[in-house]
């Protein structure tokens, strides 16, 4: 129940954030491992929010994210898609809905 009550949170404060809002963020951090970076844009629009984001590792490798959370008009039932790519070719995509 407690996780139930959390996505729906989530999803309704993504989806809730002001229309046409947009935001971009890059990051890197260094380490005795090497650098890591990350850069992720993200925008909101008509009950929509998308994001898309890259991480490089220290090793070179890569990791894309790309989702987005749609909710009807009256935000009483909202569903998310999140598709995960692999520099080593893998993917995986993650989908779920919450109503309340």
């Amino acid at each position: 129940m407690n996780k139930t009550a959390l996505l729906l949170t989530a999803l309704m404060s993504v989806a809730m954030v002001s229309e046409a809002a947009a935001w971009s963020r890059n990051r890197t951090v260094t380490s005795n491992q090497g650098s890591s970076s990350m850069s992720a844009t993200g925008t909101c629009a008509g009950g929509t929010c998308t994001r898309s984001a890259v991480r490089t590792g220290p090793r070179g490798n890569s990791m894309s994210a790309n989702g987005s959370v749609t909710c009807d008009p009256s935000y009483q039932n909202c569903t998310r898609t999140k598709t995960y790519n692999g520099s080593n070719g893998g993917s995986a995509t993650v989908t779920g809905s919450v109503s309340r």
